[in-house]
């Protein structure tokens, strides 16, 4: 296991994605729901065009619902007038944020790794942003979205004072 790192604020420009929608409950995505999505998505990435960054997948979590909560599995596409949309998928808008920034290593509790961001978050006197987007993982691309001891890099919206 690889010792843990800590978390750094880092702003990111704002961007488009596109990808594909799940949603549902924490049951179902611990049961898979989110990995079916990822294969799917994976499957169907040579349908998107102009993808800035084909080494990450992106997983954006958005706030709950009344019964479980939002998740994109996407690219970052680049600017251009009119992204080309395959069908079945959408296009997202991220707004340019500040963000603690983390690295999650195989082997680590990905419960450890959330608290550990959130607990640095406190400690910097940083806030989250109330956004819709909570937070959002990069993957490698070529990871298996069924390996029990995924590697990705957490990222939380956060705002510097209130």
């Amino acid at each position: 296991m690889k010792p843990s790192q800590s978390a750094e604020l880092i702003r990111k420009e704002a961007a488009t994605m596109i990808g594909l929608k799940w949603e549902g409950t924490f049951a179902e995505a611990g049961a898979g729901g989110i990995r079916k999505v990822q294969t799917e998505f994976k499957r169907r990435l040579h349908e998107i065009q102009n993808v800035i960054h084909p080494d990450e997948l992106l997983g954006l979590s958005y706030h709950m619902t009344d019964t479980g909560f939002v998740h994109y599995v996407a690219v970052q596409v680049g600017n251009i007038a009119t992204p080309s949309v395959p069908k079945g998928m959408v296009q997202l808008e991220v707004p340019a944020h500040d963000y603690a920034k983390c690295s999650h290593a195989k082997g680590q509790s990905i419960e450890s790794s959330y608290n550990r961001i959130y607990a640095w978050i406190e400690e910097q006197g940083l806030h989250l942003l109330n956004d819709p987007l909570t937070h959002y993982e990069v993957y490698p691309m070529e990871q298996d979205p069924y390996d029990t001891e995924p590697e990705f890099t957490i990222f939380v919206p956060v705002m510097k004072g209130i």
